[in-house]
């Protein structure tokens, strides 16, 4: 006979009396029998588990004291095992990364690409890593599909990668409800032990409803945790194999997940038997520790003795993965598989007062950092002898739970501490209120069919008890319960377990004194004129201010700018708290300053860089490298794509950068690089080809423009020393025809600028423009044009305080007041180049008190003062003006430069080697002694 031959006999009986007959529902009940009967028979002990469980956790830890097994084969990708080790420098919950940023073999853009599985206490995978590493001869093998496979078997790999790992079917809870803690895996593909959750929505929303509760997490803690917590070793396998194939079982009929599952499946079959064949262990001394749902797997390649054919593994693909460790926490694991929030946290404390139920000593890995206290180690009791598996299913199911009873102790503590905790935040909470979540975790636990009230009766409790109203920045109630439930255990990586950048970020900022692992914002004041020592760290700072996010490194008092150096710096730190970020930076580079320069490098290069790109990238190599050579080869990368840009919308940021890096060049170097000359000379010949386009193209903006006139004509003196012609300039601004009313008053600045038009002219204009009535309401626009030049065109300051106060005295309101908020916004937005030059030429205009405008006139409106009568040009006498008429070479030359006419009337006077002429230069011989000296040598 069968061992399940009576459970199945009941289970045919109770399908008929439910359906009517033999049917699908009988099918599926005698079929969930007999894979717990198959698991049973196999030869290789399988220990099925889920994921973050206190009940497997407890039965690993005493099964594997009475097994003592040789070989445990644990579900994980096998690429991790040289990670494991480095578990004992770390503080639990931890979660081992595989990182990959150069793909070779999957699609373009999809990287980088992360995959993460997280390791707590209360979970039975870490009893069995534990175990095996600090038991002599006992060895430890991963057989599930490497990370490498996890992408490649996705369905949607070749859109990029999949959004989660064994639970890419639920849907996370809300990541702000958890804090910045629920970030720590960041967007990483999550890969874990034992998956058990149902695939058919209707199901769960079934057991739930019937269940009396609002989320998966606490169904399966009042219906699987409770149950099993105490039950012996064959019972927990037997029920745990049985929800497994329940699960498996009842799945949609289209399920994608279920072919990716078969292949994980047959992969590790592979793995164990390849492993046995060439260890030669005994299968008696082995255990596979793999999910439930894997545990009843109906796949051909099921079990030691299957003779289904060999199973090929694809190779891997040339992508090459890094590895690490990075720190987790409760609320991220809850928040990349889809748990209910604080579940992790209950179950740690289920997992607490389990172990001290039992009377049992968990496994830990020696050199484990842990907050507590270890517990005390016990003597192993003698390995079990294997014997027959026997039903204990049907005493199981047909058996009530066994219902605690009500420990009031336990929850008046909860309930006096969570009033305490109230108070502390903020909430008026009082005696009564303790009374009433005592009163009320009692009645919720009684209307879900429990005699003992939950972790989660207590929470809703309290939520409904004592958070009467919500108010902003103050922690709601359940998150409370959470804190004091066990709260948010965060994980911290060791030092040991660092990568290298990371280790030697740590020893560079030893000199601050700073707990660097703790998660708690840190205040650090840096002089750098007494402590000269310290700008090694400050160096540091920057460039992790860099490369880390926002709040990490955060500078409060100094900067970092071309040509300053600040001599005090004050930093908030929180690097423990972004551990993750400086490990994931070691994926990149063994030192900041390499990494630094990869991602400067990749960013110039990238397909969609711009020049403005390349000499913000030119910058930041100065401010935090350092390098001339690689500004240099950065900045003629700036040159290039400078020259291939074929719109002139980075124009502004051009124009700001550049003028930048050649003041400090100018004031550091004794002469500019030959980038900044190649750029500049470039700059000046494609703009100037652009320039007609723009100013007609609808699609370029006025600041796009005018930057660009402002390149030409700031830069103007260094381009035509290197070389470029401005009759260049001169033919681009005259084949340029603007429509639009801005562009026209940009074009006759620059005009004016170039002396095309006279500043009369342009005056001239403006008033009949005011004096038009037709042209009136457009009048703005061209103000608005002229306000732009004033960054090209400084000079034409006064003209633009002229045309303001004109337009201000004559404009009606109806045009006026809707065009103020777009004034405004120009100069709020340009503030630092264009605010200054007006304020400067307005404050020279008008008066400088109230008491002097009554009398003012403005410069514009007052007559025109007389010219000057020409006073006679002096008569050339003596023998110096004799001199200077004979050899008039000279000073035509510098008459030709001022634009005077030189007339020489006729002297007489001495011949050049007269008395007076003698004297002369005898009195003033300088220039006659250099000028021998000269001829001599």
């Amino acid at each position: 006979m069968s061992t399940f031959d009576a459970l199945r006999g009941q289970l045919l009986a109770a399908a008929e009396t439910f359906s009517g007959g033999a049917g699908a529902l009988s099918d599926i009940l005698t079929g969930m029998v007999d894979d717990v009967d198959r698991m049973l028979r196999e030869d290789l002990e399988i220990f099925p588990v889920c994921h973050h469980s206190p009940a497997s956790a407890l039965a690993m830890a005493l099964r594997l004291r009475d097994k003592r097994p040789k070989v445990v084969y644990l579900e994980l990708c096998e690429d991790l095992r040289p990670l494991l080790e480095e578990l004992r420098n770390c503080r639990l919950p931890v979660a081992l990364q595989a990182f990959a940023t150069q793909l070779d073999g999957f699609p373009a853009g999809s990287g980088p690409l992360s995959v993460v599985a997280p390791v707590t206490e209360a979970s039975a995978e870490y009893q069995a890593i534990a175990y095996a590493l600090d038991t002599p001869d006992v060895e430890l093998v991963l057989v599930d599909r490497s990370v490498d496979h996890v992408f490649q078997w996705e369905p949607g790999a070749s859109d990029g990668p999949a959004k989660s790992g064994n639970d890419a079917g639920s849907e996370p809870e809300d990541l702000d409800e958890h804090g910045e803690e629920a970030a720590l895996h960041g967007d990483s593909v999550g890969v874990e032990i034992g998956d058990l959750r149902p695939r058919f929505a209707e199901l769960e929303a079934h057991l739930l409803h019937h269940g009396k509760v609002r989320h998966w997490s606490e169904w399966w803690d009042q219906y699987v945790e409770q149950p099993l917590t105490g039950a012996d070793y064959d019972t927990y396998r037997q029920a745990m194999a049985l929800i497994g194939s329940l699960f498996r079982r009842l799945r949609p009929a289209q399920d994608d997940r279920l072919a990716i599952d078969e292949e994980r499946e047959r992969y590790m079959w592979t793995r164990i038997r390849e492993h046995l064949a060439i260890s030669g262990a005994d299968p008696a001394d082995c255990l596979y520790v793999c999910g439930a749902f894997h545990a009843v797997s109906e796949i051909t390649e099921f079990g030691l003795t299957s003779d289904a054919a060999p199973y090929t593994i694809t190779p891997r693909t040339g992508t090459r993965w890094l590895y690490g460790l990075i720190p987790s926490s409760h609320s991220a694991i809850e928040a990349q598989f889809g748990l209910a929030q604080g579940s992790v946290s209950i179950a740690a404390a289920t997992w607490a007062k389990a172990i001290r139920r039992a009377g049992a000593t968990p496994y830990r890995l020696k050199g484990q950092q842990d907050r507590r206290a270890r517990a005390k180690a016990v003597k192993a009791a003698p390995p079990a002898v294997a014997g027959p598996a026997r039903d204990r299913l049907a005493g199981f199911l047909a058996t009530p739970p066994v219902l605690d009873d009500l420990d009031e102790d336990e929850l008046r503590g909860w309930c006096v501490d969570i009033v305490r905790l109230a108070r502390r935040n903020g909430y008026l909470a009082s005696t009564a209120d303790a009374i009433a979540v005592f009163e009320t975790s009692i009645l919720l636990a009684g209307l879900r069919g429990r005699a003992r009230p939950a972790p989660y009766d207590f929470a809703d409790a309290a939520v409904t008890c004592i958070e009467k109203d919500a108010v902003p920045g103050r922690r709601d109630v359940r998150r409370l319960c959470e804190i004091l439930l066990g709260g948010d255990r965060i994980g911290v990586v060791g030092y040991e377990a660092l990568p290298p950048l990371a280790r030697d970020v740590y020893d560079r900022l030893e000199p601050l004194g700073l707990d660097l692992s703790r998660r708690t914002q840190q205040r650090v004041l840096l002089d750098l004129k007494a402590d000269p020592e310290l700008e090694p760290c400050s160096d540091v700072l920057w460039k992790l201010r860099y490369l880390l996010p926002d709040d990490a490194v955060r500078p409060i008092m100094g900067a970092r700018r071309l040509g300053e150096r600040p001599i005090q710096e004050s930093w908030d730190l929180a690097i423990g708290r972004h551990q993750r970020s400086i490990i994931e930076l070691g994926y990149e580079g063994v030192t900041v300053e390499q990494v630094l320069e990869q991602r400067l490098r990749r960013k110039v290069w990238e397909p969609r860089a711009t020049a403005g790109d390349a000499l913000a990238a030119v910058e930041d190599a100065i401010l935090y490298l350092g390098s001339r050579r690689f500004a240099d080869e950065l900045g003629n990368r700036a040159v290039e794509l400078l020259a291939a840009e074929r719109t002139v919308d980075d124009a502004p940021e051009v124009l700001r950068r550049i003028r930048r890096l050649l003041a400090h060049f100018r004031a550091t170097q004794p002469e500019l690089p030959t980038w900044c000359e190649a750029f500049v000379t470039a700059g000046y010949a494609h703009y100037c080809t652009l320039l007609p386009t723009a100013f007609a193209d609808d699609d370029t903006g006025l600041r796009q423009v005018g930057a660009m006139l402002g390149f030409l004509f700031t830069l103007e003196s260094l381009a035509l020393a290197l070389g470029c012609d401005r009759a260049q300039l001169e033919l681009a601004i005259r084949q340029s025809h603007p429509e639009a009313p801005a562009k026209v008053a940009l074009l006759w600045a620059a005009k004016t600028q170039l002396g095309l038009l006279p500043r009369d002219e342009l005056r001239a204009r403006c008033d009949e423009l005011l004096a038009n009535p037709l042209v009136v309401p457009a009048f703005p626009l061209y103000l608005s044009g002229f306000v732009q030049a004033l960054e090209p065109v400084p000079a034409l300051a006064p003209f633009v305080v002229e045309a303001l106060s004109k337009a201000f005295a004559r404009l009606p309101d109806s045009v006026l007041l809707p065009w103020l908020p777009t004034l405004i916004t120009t100069l709020r937005r340009h503030a630092q180049e264009l605010v200054p030059v007006l304020v400067r030429e307005a404050g020279r205009t008008f008066p400088g008190n109230l008491a002097e405008l009554d009398g003012w006139t403005p410069p514009w409106e007052r007559p025109a003062v007389p010219a000057r009568r020409a006073r006679p040009a002096a008569v050339l006498s003596g023998p110096v003006a004799a001199l200077l008429a004979r050899h008039p070479q000279a000073c035509d030359t510098v008459a030709a430069l001022l634009a005077c006419p030189a007339e020489w009337p006729d002297v007489d006077g001495p011949e050049l080697g007269g008395a007076e002429v003698r004297e002369l230069l005898a009195r003033h011989h300088a220039t006659t002694d250099a000028i021998a000296a000269l001829l001599c040598d």
